[in-house]
C-alpha cells in the first residue's frame, strides 16, 4: 500500500457520515420556511408527528423514537407546553414516568400542517422508488447502529 493510499480513509470523499450529515442539514434547512409558518422548529415537528399519531407518550418513549436524549427533549416539550400544544403531567402509577399528551389546539396545528410533506416532496426531488428505497436503508442503517 503506497503512502497516499494508507492514508484515502481520511478522505471527506471517502466518508458515508459526510453525505447523511450535509443532507440532514439541508433538509433541516428546507423545512425551516414552512415551519416556520407553524411557529415550531424542526425537532417540535417530528416531536408532533409522532402526538398527532399517537395522542400520548411518555417521555422516555418519545426520546426514543425521535433519537434524542432527555436534555434536548426536556425544554423542547416546555416549549411546545409553553405554546399550548401538549400538557405534560407524572404518571400516577409512577412518578418518574412523565406523560406528554396533545391538547385541542395542538391537534388543530395537523391542520396547518397538512401540506408540509407534500412541499417538501417537491425539495427533494426522488421518484416514490427512489425515496422507499433511501427511506428503508437509512432505517437499516439506524437499526445497524443500535445492535
Amino acid at each position: 500500500m503506497s503512502e497516499s493510499q494508507k492514508y484515502d480513509c481520511l478522505k471527506l470523499e471517502n466518508q458515508i457520515c459526510f453525505p447523511l450529515y450535509a443532507c440532514a442539514k439541508e433538509i433541516v434547512r428546507k423545512y425551516k420556511p414552512f415551519l416556520d409558518k407553524l411557529d415550531l422548529t424542526y425537532t417540535q415537528y417530528i416531536t408532533m408527528l409522532i402526538l398527532w399519531e399517537k395522542k400520548q407518550s411518555n417521555v422516555k418513549e418519545l426520546g426514543k423514537n425521535l433519537y434524542l436524549d432527555s436534555g434536548t427533549l426536556t425544554p423542547l416539550l416546555k416549549k411546545l407546553e409553553s405554546k399550548g400544544y401538549i400538557s405534560r403531567q407524572r404518571s400516577e402509577r409512577d412518578e418518574r414516568n412523565l406523560i406528554v399528551t396533545i391538547t385541542d389546539d395542538g391537534m388543530k396545528l395537523r391542520e396547518r400542517a397538512l401540506d408540509v410533506p407534500s412541499k417538501m416532496g417537491k425539495c427533494v426531488r426522488l421518484d416514490k422508488e427512489q425515496a422507499e428505497l433511501l427511506y428503508k436503508m437509512l432505517y437499516q442503517v439506524l437499526d445497524s447502529l443500535d445492535s
